[in-house]
This record gives structure tokens, C-alpha cells and sequence, in this order.
């Protein structure tokens, strides 16, 4: 079996949709990390929870974008998968009611679980023409 090298010009695309993912995962994790307790009262979940949140968002952030800065086939896969998990898993807990959301705060899980599985989507488009 021949290995495929992911090329500068045909990462384009997933260098994109990678530092995309990077700024709204990390502008999450730096709202709940720095209003925990407004965005508590609005969403509903505890305000310690979204800190806990907040610093893995933006730990996750930073990684994803430094995967952006140096594409590999590996790590994309690997934020595919999280993005798929962190999707379903939010739909999950709203459904559950796991969390106590809030009206808007469903509302909010339900979006940004949309936005995320955009990503994931779009990752592995970017992914699939890198390879060709």
C-alpha cells in the first residue's frame, strides 16, 4: 500500500475549515471560561461546568489550530471524530435533558451541535481532496 502525501495546495481547503473550527471553538472556550455565570443564567448549565468546558474547549481549540498551521492526516481524523462525538453528544444532552438547559440554552446546544458537525462535514471534504 502507497502512502498519500497531503500537499500545500491541495490542504488549502482544510487548513480553512481546521482555523475555522480553531477561533469558534476557542471564542466559546474563552466566553465560558471568562462569563461563566451569565451564560450559566441564560443556558443553564452550572457555571462550573462551563468553566470545565471553557478550558477544554479552548485547550482544543489551540490544538486544532496548530493541526491547521501543519495538516496531517492522522490529527484531522482525530478532530473528525471528536467533532462527530461533540455533535451527537450534545443533541444528546438535550434530548436527555442531562444538563437543565434552558429554552435558549437548547437552542444553543442544538446550533452549535449543527455548526460542529458542519465542521466535521466539511473536514472530511477537505480531507478526501487533499488525498486525490
Amino acid at each position: 500500500m502507497t502512502a498519500v502525501t497531503l500537499t500545500a495546495d491541495r490542504t488549502r481547503f482544510l487548513r480553512i475549515t481546521l482555523a475555522l473550527d480553531a477561533v469558534v471553538t476557542g471564542g466559546n472556550g474563552l466566553v465560558y471560561l471568562a462569563a461563566a455565570g451569565p451564560v450559566s443564567d441564560l443556558l443553564g448549565p452550572d457555571a462550573g461546568l462551563l468553566r470545565g468546558i471553557g478550558a477544554f474547549l479552548l485547550v482544543y481549540g489551540v490544538a486544532v489550530g496548530l493541526l491547521a498551521a501543519r495538516v496531517n492526516r492522522t490529527g484531522t481524523r482525530v478532530v473528525i471524530a471528536a467533532n462527530i462525538v461533540w455533535t451527537l453528544a450534545s443533541i444528546g444532552a438535550v434530548v436527555t435533558g442531562l444538563l437543565d438547559f434552558t429554552v435558549l440554552g437548547a437552542v444553543w446546544a442544538i446550533a452549535q451541535a449543527l455548526v460542529v458537525g458542519v465542521f466535521a462535514e466539511l473536514q472530511i471534504m477537505g480531507l478526501r481532496k487533499a488525498a486525490r
